[in-house]
């Protein structure tokens, strides 16, 4: 869940220089410049979304471990270096790691046209009380749910609400929990009912991304190759990733160094055995600029297109990598 995120704050451009319409039942945008000028962009057949009503967050039982930001205090672990994880911290983070994929799945299991991302935040919310885990998101910077859900031109961060889910509908669930103090975080993007063939493709090519970079990942590898993997293979499925949010150092903390960019990029170091992170590469269809709205998190695409984001927490081992959210 990439919530410490280098977000490109464009605001004016969807108000002031494009009017956007998309018709019912349509399979295109339309974008009408100031000047007049009309542009076409074929993204498939979906919903734009707006944000609906979101309740309040729900409430965490005293005997539920917290992380330190809590109550709005920022957490002040985990910058500097990257550390090197021993292996009674590895144990840790591979049982919350273990407890947000098992979480991961039962929402996709549960998901389908119909129900609220509400209704998927309290499940989320359940299974992380019931299992002693804090929900990571919940309270952190003032998030005030207990998971992401981030549906068709949602590039990032959606706070769940109200908003019933529609068959055609593609919708990134972004899952960390805190257990025994150590996060795990991994997200899916899951297919609501019949997707059109441009969702399909977006969705793969979004887990291409992933899985390849995470593939050249091992000890002396430079860090910075993740990206320059993800764009590549980006590029040759003809989407486009967008830059605004980045992967992290987890463990105790929230978010720490490294920073794992997920375009062409020069961050310096190397991985080394014991280190973990994640890749979380979002990827679009149209646009890599985002707009944020004023509840601070929602991250919209400037043109409204789709995008599709899959993420997983890895670890360096002595002779690779190991994917503690598989």
């Amino acid at each position: 869940m990439s919530l410490n995120v280098l977000f490109r704050k464009l605001y004016l451009p969807s108000k002031l220089l494009c009017a956007q319409v998309k018709c019912k039942g349509s399979s295109h945008i339309f974008s009408r410049t100031l000047w007049g000028k009309t542009n076409k962009h074929s993204f498939g057949r979906y919903s734009i979304v707006h944000p609906g009503y979101v309740s309040p967050g729900r409430e965490v039982p005293p005997h539920i471990n917290r992380p330190i930001y809590d109550d709005s205090q920022l957490s002040n672990q985990g910058y500097g270096k990257p550390e090197i994880k021993d292996k009674e911290q590895i144990r840790c983070l591979r049982e919350s790691c273990k407890l947000a994929k098992e979480i991961l799945n039962a929402v996709g299991k549960f998901i389908m046209a119909g129900i609220t991302t509400d209704e998927i935040d309290h499940l989320v919310h359940t299974l992380a009380i019931e299992n002693n885990a804090y929900p990571s998101p919940l309270h952190y910077r003032g998030f005030p749910k207990s998971v992401c859900t981030s549906v068709n031109n949602v590039a990032c961060h959606g706070i769940p609400d109200d908003r019933p889910l529609e068959d055609g509908d593609i919708i990134n669930v972004d899952i960390t929990v805190f257990l025994n103090g150590y996060h795990g975080d991994c997200s899916s993007t899951f297919l609501i009912g019949s997707v059109d063939d441009l969702g399909y493709h977006l969705v793969n090519a979004a887990q291409r991304c992933l899985q390849e970079a995470i593939a050249i990942c091992q000890p002396g590898e430079y860090f910075c190759n993740i990206g320059n993997t993800i764009e590549y293979v980006a590029r040759k499925n003809g989407v486009t990733i967008i830059p605004a949010f980045i992967g992290h150092g987890i463990g105790s903390y929230f978010h720490g160094p490294p920073d794992i960019y997920h375009t062409y990029n020069d961050y310096p170091g190397k991985m080394e055995a014991g280190m973990t992170f994640t890749v979380e590469p979002v990827v679009g269809q149209g646009s890599p600029e985002v707009v944020l709205l004023e509840d601070g998190w929602t991250a919209l695409t400037v043109d409204n297109s789709r995008s599709a984001q899959f993420e997983h927490t890895i670890l360096i081992t002595e002779s690779g990598v190991d994917i503690l959210t598989a």
